[in-house]
């Protein structure tokens, strides 16, 4: 069996204390709160993608990236994430510049991290050799 083409993406983030968590991806990241049920409360990623903040008792993050957006201006776009309190992260022996900011050796990416309140890493990505 294979998925219909017009199947939609449903993406899911696990958080150990949900009150906490919605304030985060509603106020900070900005993402519309669509509803909340006795499990999850699902935000709107955009183009109809939904996002599922789940309960998860007992979470612990995971060291990787579980979830990032594309911008246009990656310094703009982190500076109106630490105008709301985001921290980036800053990972020894990566090269990031001062603002942690990563950049390939090829120029085809520039990639920031943080974290939302349960530790989940987070990213934002500019495609695209400027700086």
């Amino acid at each position: 069996m294979s998925l219909p083409a017009n199947s939609l993406p449903v993406t899911f983030i696990a958080t150990a204390y949900r009150p906490r968590a919605v304030p985060f991806y509603r106020d900070v990241l900005g993402l519309r709160l669509m509803g909340e049920d006795s499990h999850a409360a699902t935000f709107d990623l955009g183009n109809r993608t939904p996002l599922r903040l789940t309960d998860v008792p007992g979470h612990r993050a995971a060291s990787h990236v579980v979830l990032g957006w594309h911008v246009a201006d990656i310094g703009a776009a982190m500076a109106a994430l630490r105008a709301k309190g985001v921290k980036f992260k800053i990972y020894d022996g990566f090269g990031q510049d001062a603002d942690g900011v990563w950049s390939s050796p090829d120029g085809g990416a520039r990639i920031a991290w943080f974290a939302d309140p349960d530790e989940n890493v987070l990213s934002l990505t500019q495609f695209g050799s400027s700086a």
